[in-house]
C-alpha cells in the first residue's frame, strides 16, 4: 500500500562538496542579536560541514539560525540565543562556503544551492482536481507507521458542522494533536452546550439572543475552571474538545487580540503559544491546516519540508491545506510551505469526502 517517495542524498564525492572548506561560524554579541552576515535557514534538508563530515542540524524549520556547541549542531530561534553562541555564517546554498541547502532532495528537475527555497513563487486554482484517493492513502499509511498526525482547526469547521467528521479522525487514531486558536474552542463548547455556533441553529437559522451564546459558554467554562474539568462533570458530553479530552490527545490554543474570554488554558503570550506549539511542530510526521488562514501559515513556518529517520531516510512532510479561496492555500505556499498539497474547497465538503475514502483505504488494507 505504501506511497514511495524516492529521497536522492547529495553526492559528497563530488569535486565541489569533496572539497568544500568547513562552515564558517560566529559569536553572537549580545543576547538575541546575531552578526552579520548570519545563515538564515530554510525548510529544507541542509548540511553543515565539520571537519571532514557533512552533518545535518537537529530541529529544522525556516526562518532561524544554526547554533553550533561543540560538534553539535541545531536550528534555533534568535531569541533563544545568548552573547558569545556560535552560529552558522554565509548565504551560499551551494556547499561551496560549507553549507548545502539539498533542494532536490525528493526530485532530479532543481540544482542544489540555485536558491531552491523562495517565496512568492506557486500558484494555486480551486479548478484543479483534488485527488483525494492519494491523500487518504497518505494520511491512512502515516497512521499505518505511527506518525505524529497535526491537525491545524479554524472555528469555520464548526460553523460549516463538521464536527463530527473531526471527532470520527480523533476516535480512530488520526489526531496526534490539534492545533488553534480560541474561537474553535468556544464555538464547539457552545454547540455541546447549547446546539448553536455563533448563535445559529444546525439548520442555519439565527436563534433568539443567539450573539450572547459564546459569551455565555465561555462563562461556564469559566465557573468550573477548565475545559477538561467541565467534561469531567459532565457538563459537556461530546463534541471536538470532549473527544480530544477523552482520547488523550494534546491541544494547544494560542490566543489573539481578538478573542472574546478567553477560556482558561488558551495561551495569550504569543511567544509562549509559538513554543508551546513548537514542542509538537519537531514531532509531526504529517499535517492538516483545515480553513485558519494565520494559524496555518504559523505552524507551516515551524515545520521542515521533510521527516528525517536519521542517515539517508528522509521522506516528504506531506501538508495538506484547505480552505475555500485561493488566497489561503496560496499565502501559506508562498511564506515557504512550498511542499503543500493545496485544496481550495469548503471545509465541509473536504472532511466529509476525506473520511469516505480514509474508510476505504482502511477496509483495503484489512
Amino acid at each position: 500500500m505504501e506511497t514511495q517517495s524516492t529521497y536522492y542524498p547529495p553526492d559528497f564525492s563530488s569535486e565541489e562538496l569533496r572539497d568544500a572548506p568547513e562552515a564558517t561560524f560566529e559569536a553572537m554579541p549580545a543576547d538575541g542579536v546575531l552578526p552579520h552576515g548570519f545563515f538564515a535557514t530554510t525548510n529544507l534538508p541542509t548540511w553543515v560541514k565539520l571537519g571532514d563530515s557533512w552533518l545535518r542540524p537537529k530541529n529544522p524549520r525556516m526562518d532561524c539560525v544554526i547554533f553550533r556547541e561543540g560538534d553539535e549542531l541545531r536550528v534555533c530561534e534568535p531569541r533563544d540565543l545568548k552573547a558569545g553562541d556560535l552560529v552558522a555564517m554565509g548565504a551560499a546554498e551551494n556547499g561551496r562556503k560549507g553549507i548545502l541547502v539539498h533542494g532536490n532532495a525528493f526530485t532530479r528537475k532543481e540544482k542544489d544551492g540555485g536558491d531552491a527555497f523562495q517565496f512568492m513563487s506557486t500558484e494555486v486554482s480551486r479548478e484543479r482536481p483534488v485527488d483525494y484517493e492519494l491523500l487518504a492513502k497518505l494520511l491512512v499509511e502515516e497512521r499505518l507507521r505511527s506518525g505524529y498526525i497535526t491537525w491545524v482547526i479554524g472555528p469555520a469547521l464548526v460553523h460549516a458542522r463538521s464536527r463530527e467528521e473531526l471527532i470520527w479522525f480523533i476516535k480512530h487514531g488520526y489526531v496526534s494533536v490539534m492545533l488553534g486558536g480560541n474561537a474553535i474552542a468556544v464555538h464547539d463548547i457552545e454547540a455541546s452546550l447549547f446546539g448553536t455556533a455563533l448563535g445559529m441553529s444546525a439548520t442555519g437559522e439565527a436563534v433568539k439572543h443567539g450573539h450572547a451564546m459564546h459569551l455565555k459558554a465561555i462563562n461556564q467554562i469559566n465557573a468550573v475552571g477548565s475545559i477538561e474539568q467541565a467534561i469531567r462533570d459532565e457538563m459537556i458530553t461530546g463534541g471536538v474538545m470532549h473527544a480530544l479530552v477523552t482520547h488523550d490527545v494534546p491541544y494547544v490554543l494560542a490566543g489573539s487580540i481578538r478573542d472574546d474570554g478567553p477560556l482558561p488554558g488558551v495561551i495569550t503570550d504569543a511567544v509562549e503559544a509559538q513554543r508551546a506549539m513548537r514542542v509538537h511542530a519537531q514531532k509531526t510526521t504529517f499535517a492538516l491546516f483545515l480553513a485558519t488562514v494565520l494559524h496555518s501559515i504559523a505552524v507551516g513556518n515551524m515545520l521542515p519540508a521533510f521527516v528525517d529517520g536519521g542517515g539517508d531516510d528522509l521522506r516528504p512532510l506531506h501538508t495538506i491545506c484547505v480552505d475555500q479561496t485561493e488566497f489561503v492555500v496560496n499565502k501559506l505556499r508562498d511564506r515557504g510551505t512550498h511542499q503543500a498539497h493545496a485544496v481550495v474547497t469548503n471545509v465541509q465538503d473536504f472532511i466529509h469526502i476525506l473520511r469516505g475514502y480514509v474508510e476505504k483505504w482502511e477496509q483495503a488494507s484489512g
